[in-house]
């Protein structure tokens, strides 16, 4: 039983590694989902190097486990490597749950490869490492992470605000009076947050403008009521005059917001209260 724990599965494990990579040198994978894509676009290295770190670990949890038979010495080494990638994989499987519409089946396939090696070789062990296993993805899942998937959806006004925010409220009341319709992304979101920290700009509220292949960015209350206002202003459903395909923030002295910060006293909104719910 030990053999075959400690030998024939990881290596089992190991060949289903090296076929993905040399599927990946040929452009192929064998996970098609949307999970797998977004996966390695969180990444801040090609994800061909994650199979190069699971060959590695895995290639040294078959080493160790084969050493191990003929002496204890390398036992240790065997269970605190096949641990130590079991946790790895764990982070990176919960982070994918929690950030992608669905995880990557590879990913998947390598961490069900492991908790099997775990559980053939010594199952008391993996029942005494399941309260730590859980607690991280518990902990993942307790983080407000934002998550890979698309805020702004085809054309139309999309509104970045929040309900405690006297700024947005005047927004909201003058789309209400002028019946213009229009998509809210509450800022309690951490994707929006994230969303609006990307464009550079730390103030709501903020007006995205898409028509076509062209969006148009304001924020602050008064600069977005002004363009409603304007003489022989395009209708509400129309984007703002600029070339085809620019990014046109406005940003001037009349701009008027609450800050992004989570902090009490943002930016003369100190009534709003913190901007992002404490935990």
């Amino acid at each position: 039983m030990k053999f075959i724990a400690r030998v024939i599965l990881p290596l089992a494990l190991l060949s289903y590694i090296a076929y993905e990579t040399w599927l990946k040198f040929h452009h192929q994978s064998l996970c098609s989902a949307t999970g797998c894509r977004l996966a390695g676009e969180l990444l801040r290295f090609p994800d061909i190097y994650l199979n190069y770190m699971g060959l590695g670990a895995v290639g040294a949890i078959l080493l160790f486990g084969l050493l191990s038979l003929f002496s204890r010495a390398f036992e240790k080494l065997y269970f605190i490597t096949l641990y130590a990638a079991i946790a790895f994989e764990s982070i990176m499987i919960g982070y994918q749950i929690f950030v992608n519409p669905e995880p990557c089946i590879f990913c998947l396939g390598v961490y069900g490869g492991l908790l099997l090696i775990a559980l053939a070789s010594r199952p008391a062990w993996l029942v005494y490492a399941l309260p730590a296993i859980l607690a991280i993805f518990f902990a993942l899942g307790d983080l407000a992470i934002p998550r890979n998937e698309a805020l702004i959806k085809g054309d139309g006004l999309y509104l970045v605000a929040s309900d405690h925010c006297p700024h947005c409220k005047k927004v909201k009341e003058f789309f209400a009076q002028k019946k213009i319709d229009y998509r809210l992304l509450p800022v309690s979101d951490p994707s929006v947050r994230h969303l609006a920290k990307a464009l550079g700009i730390g103030e709501i509220p903020i007006l995205i403008r898409r028509k076509g292949g062209e969006t148009t960015i304001l924020y602050g209350d008064r600069p977005i009521i002004a363009s409603f206002n304007k003489e022989n202003v395009a209708p509400a459903t129309e984007p703002l005059p600029s070339p085809a395909g620019s990014f046109n923030p406005y940003a001037g002295p009349e701009q008027e917001g609450c800050s992004l910060s989570p902090l009490p006293g943002n930016g003369g909104c100190e009534e709003s209260g913190p901007e992002i719910p404490l935990r």
